[in-house]
């Protein structure tokens, strides 16, 4: 479990609790069972999280949106899952999406996938794990291409 999961499950346990206080204050008068007014801060604190990583993720500390720059990342070990890829590029900065791609008949890993970064920490993942073992692997990492918009490759040459 990395730091940003501890934050997420620590956040919501602070705000149900807080939602339970502000809720059973609310409804002190009413014949409503502890357990419903408890669930309700649940559901208050579950909303408010998700709003609050909403706008973490999308900004920077200044309000403005971060730049982002996907990377391709090939020859990973097929047992390597998402969460491995993403705690190791973690190291080099902010992961905002790791997608890793499997054969569509097998459902197994295909070896290769995409992890999306801030631009400046990609920068700096593309030159630390290019060429790095991981799980008995040599990564091979370098900025994605973009795909080509269908009309270009639907229209003659």
């Amino acid at each position: 479990m990395n730091s940003s999961d501890r934050k997420t499950i620590l956040t919501v346990l602070i705000l149900a609790i807080f939602g339970y206080v502000v809720v059973s204050f609310l409804l002190a008068d009413s014949q409503l069972d502890a357990s419903i007014v408890f669930a309700l801060g649940i559901v208050i604190g579950g909303l408010a999280t998700m709003t609050i990583n909403r706008t973490t993720i999308s900004q920077s500390d200044n309000g403005q949106a971060v730049p982002t720059k996907t990377l391709y990342v090939g020859n990973l070990p097929y047992r390597a899952n998402e969460q491995a890829v993403r705690e190791l590029f973690e190291e080099k900065g902010q992961v905002f999406s790791v997608r890793l791609l499997k054969d569509k008949n097998t459902g197994k890993r295909r070896g290769f996938g995409f992890v999306e970064m801030s631009e400046v920490d990609a920068n700096k993942a593309i030159k630390d794990l290019n060429e790095m073992e991981f799980q008995q692997r040599t990564l091979k990492v370098r900025e994605a291409k973009q795909k080509q918009e269908e009309s270009e490759s639907s229209s003659p040459a």
